[in-house]
């Protein structure tokens, strides 16, 4: 029980190729359309800001902090993900993996670091963890789909 409330683990097939997946977690212009307004730089070590909704229930101001700590293009990515404005209460690690699969890729994505002995990392699971399967990742379906719609207009 307390390693599920420690990590939160997604998979998504998505019938695009890996190159256009990449693309979607590491263009900032598109990472806004279905995460968050961002400054990312897909550069290991590039620190980054992330700005969305505050959630007041579990002290999220709305500014993540990240850092990109690992990559491998079309394969991995790795950052971290804080609170900017909360010091260190809920350092945790998000990773996306890209696998090819038919005609299209697998996305697992990772996101762990929770204490499921503190209740506002409890929560705060809680709410990332629909968060991720039921908001975010199906953005990011949609945004893959548009991005296809409006290449194949041109």
């Amino acid at each position: 029980m307390s390693e599920q409330l420690a990590t939160i683990e997604v998979e998504e097939f998505l019938p695009y190729s890996p190159a256009k997946v990449w693309r979607a977690l590491t263009e900032p212009g598109l990472i806004a359309r279905w995460l968050m307004e961002n400054d990312f730089q897909a550069i290991v070590g590039h620190q980054f800001h992330m700005r969305g909704i505050p959630v007041p229930a579990v002290g999220f101001s709305g500014l993540v902090a990240s850092e990109v700590l690992d990559l491998e293009t079309e394969k991995l990515l790795r950052i971290s993900w804080r609170d900017a404005n909360s010091g260190n209460s809920l350092n945790s690690t998000v990773t996306w993996s890209i696998t090819a699969e038919n005609a299209g890729t697998r996305l697992s994505l990772v996101h762990e670091g929770f204490d499921p002995n503190e209740p506002t990392h409890v929560a705060s699971h809680r709410i990332m963890s629909g968060g991720w399967r039921n908001h975010v990742l199906p953005r990011l379906g949609q945004t893959l789909a548009e991005s296809d719609s409006a290449e194949s207009d041109s």
